[in-house]
């Protein structure tokens, strides 16, 4: 990837390369240290965490005798979809001209899928209009293509839980079966749904079951995490107090996205120095911009979820969703209904569990901007 000049420092869904890309020296080093050692490994996190941009971020500092593949799931609904965004990403990983462009686009053409060039970025697309076996047969042959070349390739696959929602019976056993064949491929796998994903590969049930290593990707650190920040300011002729920049982080609760939310609209709005009330207005803007979901929340949730909803966003952390002073606190209703409205509101993905240093279980919301807000109401 080239040097890219933004405008606006502080992207917040795309990776821009290592300039914009903040710290993760120790987790890069793990997924690198795994990849040399043959094995693949597992990213868990709740989501925006910034787990796609760490393994692209990984992926351009692979050694020598290395490829990577990115290949991002979500959109798929089946098989032939999952086929025709894994050779579409393996077309792209190398320059078509190249000698080893040259080898790589003449084994998927022998395919026989229909090329065509996306109308924005103008890159190859690779389009296969197959069913059952076959499909399954192209995959195995894609695969084993990448397992006989001279270099070794790491595929990052995002979005693997998007596999239990295909209509193939047994997708994740039959993807396994295939995947402990290798020995020159290996694997990132990783996904917004941490539910799903700690299913996958942390249940005895499921076929990836102790087939990966697993890495938790936690929170920045605060204090790289500022420095980080303050010397993007800089770099673009700003700047913004220390105490600003912790005030931004403690707001946002260092949750990557957020964080980079919250600076990028900051970044726009100021000039040569960002003051408490150009932060303070901003933070008011973008709850403000944020509403109109929030009240779609409402409106798709019984009353009774909605409650325990804004209840778990003024508390934060909730250990207890059952306990007597959270229920009298918020008035909410007997624990019975709590439990069954905790369910859904997990369904939703609006609230997430985890744990914390202490190995204690916890709920929290997902959105801390719609915890923010429901903070003063």
């Amino acid at each position: 990837m080239g040097k890219i000049i933004l405008s606006n420092p502080f992207p917040v869904n795309t990776y821009y390369g290592a300039e914009y890309f903040c710290d993760r020296d120790d987790e890069t080093a793990r997924l690198i240290s795994a990849i040399r050692s043959g094995n693949s490994t597992t990213l868990l996190s709740i989501r925006r965490m910034g787990k796609t941009g760490l393994i692209q971020h990984t992926l351009l500092q692979l050694p020598l005798g290395y490829k990577g593949v990115y290949v991002d799931i979500l959109e798929t609904e089946n098989l032939n979809h999952f086929l025709n965004v894994l050779a579409t990403a393996i077309i792209n990983s190398v320059p078509e001209k190249s000698k080893l462009g040259t080898k790589v686009w003449n084994f998927i053409k022998s395919l026989r899928p229909t090329i065509s060039f996306d109308s924005l970025t103008g890159n190859p697309q690779a389009f296969f209009d197959i069913k059952g076996k076959e499909v399954e047969l192209s995959i195995s042959a894609v695969l084993q293509f990448l397992e006989s070349q001279s270099f070794k390739t790491v595929i990052a696959i995002d979005e693997f839980q998007q596999i239990l929602k295909y209509p193939e019976q047994f997708t994740d056993a039959w993807l396994r079966s295939r995947i402990q064949q290798l020995k020159n491929v290996v694997f990132i796998f990783s996904g917004s749904q941490q539910h799903l994903m700690t299913e996958l590969f942390t249940s005895p049930q499921r076929p990836f079951y102790r087939s990966t290593q697993i890495m938790k990707l936690g929170k920045l650190n605060g204090e790289v995490y500022g420095t980080f920040i303050r010397s993007l300011f800089r770099r673009y002729g700003k700047e913004i107090d220390q105490g600003l920049v912790d005030e931004i982080l403690d707001w946002a609760k260092t949750h990557t996205f957020y964080v980079q939310q919250v600076c990028n609209q900051v970044f726009a709005a100021s000039d040569k120095k960002v003051t408490h009330e150009l932060v303070k207005a901003q933070l008011h803007l973008l709850l403000k911009e944020q509403e109109t979901m929030f009240f779609t929340f409402r409106n798709m949730l019984t009353a009774p979820q909605w409650q325990l909803l804004k209840a778990v966003a003024h508390e934060g952390i909730v250990y207890q969703p059952t306990a007597k002073h959270f229920l009298a606190r918020h008035h909410l209703n007997a624990s019975a209904t709590v439990l069954r409205s905790l369910k859904t509101l997990q369904e939703h993905e609006l609230v997430y569990t985890d744990f914390d240093d202490e190995g204690r279980l916890y709920y929290s919301v997902y959105d801390v901007f719609f915890q923010r807000w429901a903070e003063g109401r």
